[in-house]
This record gives structure tokens, C-alpha cells and sequence, in this order.
């Protein structure tokens, strides 16, 4: 995680607010779930030319950590810059892809079509794949607030095994539409729950949004967990 300015501890009764710059329904239940009602702006990011743009600058391939990184980082100052002077707030983008099994490393977001979603699941069906989600937080805070300026990020990691599901079962999911609409064509609190037999990671990760690694980010800026969800 990059360097970010020495931040003191958030006063317990203090609440912070959280802008989110998805909109993801899924990043949003969670931290409903967790009590955190954040403000919405969806970020206006185009994905393939913050990609091209990170790969020129380190002259090849990214990894897939530093991928989703890359782009949860790109919405957050994307989102920061629309919202800065607006309220004294945190800003956090996201992103997800999945690590295809095979060795090769190929890393995916989500399907372009139903036909891609097909193959994709006949490809992963019986085997494991891995579920990488960039975690990028922009403190936006006024200083009075305790804001730092800082700007700092994370990606989480689970293994997600799937089920060895047959063609038909693959085409009825497909033909549900839920697959065309998430990274890696693939749920695990929805329609797709049923087909995944078990994952070895933090289960959030897999959703789109690691709370544990958000609350270690927030501990970053000097914001206790405890502050984050008492803004709702």
C-alpha cells in the first residue's frame, strides 16, 4: 500500500461519512448489511484505457491484483474529483475480476454476452478459480474532520470452487441473465450460490467488497470502524 500521512485516531463519537464509487447492488447490500449507508456516485471510468494506460507504464502484463488495484484506484479519483468540496467524506472504489483455472493467468471481468458466459462456466465448472477485488480509499475529509489527504489501497483474494454443474444446468443459469451482469459471470448470494461448492478467502471478497480489508484500510487513516458505520 502506498505511503500516507500520519492520521490520528477518529474520535469515537465522530461519524464519517463513505461515498462509493460503484454501483454495484451487491457492494451496496454489504455494507447496508454492515450497518454503513453510503452515498452513491457511480464513477465514469473507461476500463480498457486505464488497463492499456498501467500496462504501457510498467511495459507488459499486470498482474491480477494489480489489475483490479489499478482500476478500483481509477473510480475512486474519478468519483473524488466530481465530489471533492461537496461534503467532508471518504471515497472508495472497487473492482473485481476472476482468475481463470488453467495456469495461463487469464484474468476476466464480466462476460460481453451469453455465448461467453457459457463457455466461461464450462471452462471453471468442477475446478477453482481465484476472485481478485481492488479496494481504493480517498480521504476527502475536511482537516477539522481529522481528513488526511491520504489515498491508499488493497486487493483481497479468494479461491472460489465451483460445482460440477452439466450444460443444461449452465444454460439455465445463463439464460437467467444474472451472469452477463457480475465479474467473472458468477454470483455467490444470488442465483449462482447454489453452483459454487465452497470458497478459502473472505467470502465478502467474493461479493465485490472485503469488509475486513476495508476496516484495515480505514485503521490506515486514523478511521475506526466503529466512526464509518455510526454515519449511516
Amino acid at each position: 500500500m502506498p505511503d500516507t500521512p500520519d492520521a490520528p485516531d477518529a474520535p469515537v463519537n465522530d461519524a464519517v461519512r463513505l461515498v462509493l464509487a460503484s454501483q454495484s447492488p451487491a457492494r451496496l447490500a454489504t455494507l447496508a448489511a454492515a450497518g454503513v449507508t453510503p452515498r452513491v456516485v457511480v464513477s465514469d471510468v473507461d476500463e480498457p484505457a486505464v488497463l492499456d494506460a498501467a500496462r504501457a507504464g510498467v511495459g507488459g502484463d499486470l498482474d491480477p491484483a494489480d489489475a483490479v488495484l489499478v482500476l478500483a484506484r481509477a473510480k475512486a479519483e474519478d468519483v473524488s474529483g466530481r465530489v471533492e468540496g461537496e461534503e467532508s467524506a471518504l471515497v472508495l472504489g472497487c473492482d473485481s475480476m476472476l482468475e481463470l483455472p488453467g495456469g495461463r493467468g487469464e484474468v476476466v471481468g464480466k462476460p460481453s454476452d451469453a455465448a461467453e458466459a457459457r463457455r466461461r462456466w464450462r471452462s471453471m465448472r468442477g475446478r477453482a478459480a481465484v476472485l481478485h477485488t481492488g479496494h481504493w480509499l480517498v480521504d476527502l475529509r475536511d482537516p477539522e474532520d481529522g481528513g488526511t489527504g491520504g489515498t491508499l489501497g488493497a486487493s483481497s483474494a479468494t479461491t472460489v470452487h465451483f460445482a460440477d454443474v452439466d450444460d443444461a444446468e449452465i444454460d439455465a443459469y445463463v439464460a437467467t441473465g444474472e451472469p452477463l451482469h457480475v465479474a467473472g459471470a458468477f454470483t455467490i448470494d444470488g442465483l449462482g450460490g447454489p453452483y459454487v461448492d465452497r470458497i478459502e478467502g473472505d467470502h465478502h471478497g467474493v461479493v465485490g467488497l472485503s469488509l475486513p480489508l476495508l476496516r484495515e484500510l480505514l485503521g490506515e487513516l486514523g478511521v475506526p470502524w466503529r466512526s464509518l458505520r455510526s454515519a449511516g
